[in-house]
This record gives structure tokens, sequence and C-alpha cells, in this order.
């Protein structure tokens, strides 16, 4: 059994939320909801309510095995506030599981941690992640290494699925960029 931190603020897509959570404590799991502040109620996008069991200030990546980043809006309150980017870090630097959703990417960008990565998102942040230098695609579920993404909620078994396989398996390997030539010794550089 792992303890799994669910990064939430409000406005977080409902269903993004609580599918992985639930996922996760059918397969052995503790999932533990961690906000800006422990004990406050957070409204979902459709009106669930959570409550916060943990502060992102008493903790450490090194206490859980893997983090979830669910959709929404909740991300982009969420990359306001400079410890929360730093546990998300803090987690790559770890080399544990970042599983993020929807809008969740948006925390990779804001962490630094998009760069020369294969990921995929709601469409809407496309852009932003490119702008990261990541590598966006438009596929169900992605695991590029220890970042899992997915779309929206209608892709959330694969993406719960990516989860649970990495935490009982290992890291996925690194994908190659489909973008980047294959490295020449004989060849010259480009001339820009």
């Amino acid at each position: 059994m792992a303890r799994i931190a669910f990064i939430v603020a409000n406005d977080f897509e409902d269903s993004e939320f609580q599918v992985p959570f639930d996922k996760l404590k059918q397969a052995g799991h503790e999932p533990v909801v961690i906000g800006v502040e422990a004990g406050k109620t957070l409204k979902g996008k459709k009106g669930a309510e959570i409550r916060t069991e943990k502060a992102v200030k008493e903790l450490k990546a090194a206490d859980f095995a893997a983090l979830v980043i669910p959709g929404g809006y909740s991300p982009d309150h969420l990359r306001m506030d400079i410890g929360m980017v730093g546990f998300v870090r803090d987690f790559f630097k770890a080399d544990k599981p970042i599983a993020a959703v929807c809008h969740g990417p948006w925390m990779l960008v804001e962490a630094d941690i998009a760069d020369e990565r294969t990921v995929t998102s709601f469409p809407s942040i496309k852009t932003d992640l490119i702008n990261a230098g990541a590598r966006w695609v438009d596929r169900q579920v992605v695991e590029d290494g220890n970042l899992i993404t997915s779309r929206k909620p209608d892709d959330l078994e694969a993406f719960c699925a990516a989860l649970v396989r990495q935490l009982k398996d290992g890291i996925a390997p690194r994908l190659e960029s489909p973008l980047a030539p294959e490295a020449a010794a004989d060849r010259a550089p480009p001339v820009h």
C-alpha cells in the first residue's frame, strides 16, 4: 500500500478527482487530499465537495509514492502557490509518478518539468505545453517516464490503469522524440 498525494483547489473537475481517488483506494493505496491549507472545504465544478486533509507546507514528496493532479481550474489556482509548485517539482526530481489529467499539466509547465517530454492534455492548454518545450500529442494516455498525462474525463480508465501499473511495476520508459532526428557524428551540424 502506497500513499498517493492528490493536490486540489476549488473548481476541480469532479470526476477527475473522484475516479482516480476511488480506483487507488480499491487497489489498496492511501490517497491523501492536499491543498494550500489543511481542513478547507473545496468545491468541484459540478458541485462535489471535498475537504483537504493536509497543507502542502507540512509535507515532502518523500512522504508519498506518487502525485495526482486533477484537472478543471484547480491547477490554475494551485500554480499560483510557490510551495505547491515546489512540491510537484520534488516528485519529478525523485522520479516518482506524476499523473496529470485535463488542465493538470499546467502544473508541469509551472514546475518547469514539461521540457522535452511527450504529453497530452485538454486541447486548450496545448500551446502552453508546446511553449514550455513539451511535445504534445492527442492520445487517451501518454506515459513518458514518470509523467502520466490524459486529456479529459473520458480517458480516466486508461489514466488510472497507467498510474496503478507504474505503482506496481515501476516507472515507464522515456519516449523518444518523434520530432528530433537521430544524432549522427558524420553529419555536419545544421546551419541557421
